[in-house]
């Protein structure tokens, strides 16, 4: 195993430990990434880990979420690590990317995980992204910017997104997770 996984194990053993109810999907995590030396490269094609965030406003009651281009579904802002093993900054780099928010900062460790299968189109097979999430707030200025990824950017009550059943399940389990933690 490569040494750079190893931050990313004891990361995922400190979530596993908070989250008892996700065990399972936390050893599939730590199984793909023992498992697969280039976990972390794109081009890795049956799968590869994903850096995402739960992007928070100052006050921490809403999320800044994007209309995905090529999915068509509100997400979470997040991208490929394409070869970098430090998912946190990950994360950061695709909400400054995705969002242009100014002021971003990274809290805590691990808040979310979700493996989910991404389809197929144009030159790249279906696959699995093992996304790993981020707490990242965002400072006073809570302006954005729309970039070619998506459709629109808006922020969305947390309270209103736990039960809101138009959402991706994954989105409900991050609110549902945020407004007990908070």
């Amino acid at each position: 195993m490569q040494q750079p996984a190893i931050p990313m194990i004891e990361a995922l053993t400190r979530y596993r430990d908070q989250w008892h109810g996700e065990v399972a999907t936390v050893a599939q995590f730590l199984a793909f990434l023992q498992n697969h030396p280039e976990a972390f490269e794109r081009s890795h094609a049956s799968g590869h880990f994903t850096g995402s965030c739960w992007l928070v406003s100052a006050d921490g009651a809403r999320v800044l979420l994007m209309h995905h281009r090529k999915l068509d579904r509100w997400l979470q802002p997040g991208g490929h690590a394409d070869g970098d093993c430090d998912l946190a900054r990950v994360a950061l780099r695709e909400a400054q990317e995705e969002t242009g928010v100014a002021g971003l900062r990274i809290e805590d460790g691990i808040f979310d995980i979700d493996r989910h299968r991404i389809p197929a189109r144009a030159n790249e097979p279906e696959h699995w992204h093992y996304d790993v999430r981020y707490v990242i707030r965002a400072g006073e200025d809570e302006r954005f910017t729309i970039n070619p990824e998506s459709h629109a950017l808006a922020w969305q009550s947390v309270a209103e997104m736990a039960d809101d059943t138009a959402l991706d399940t994954s989105l409900r389990r991050m609110a549902r997770k945020w407004l007990v933690r908070s």
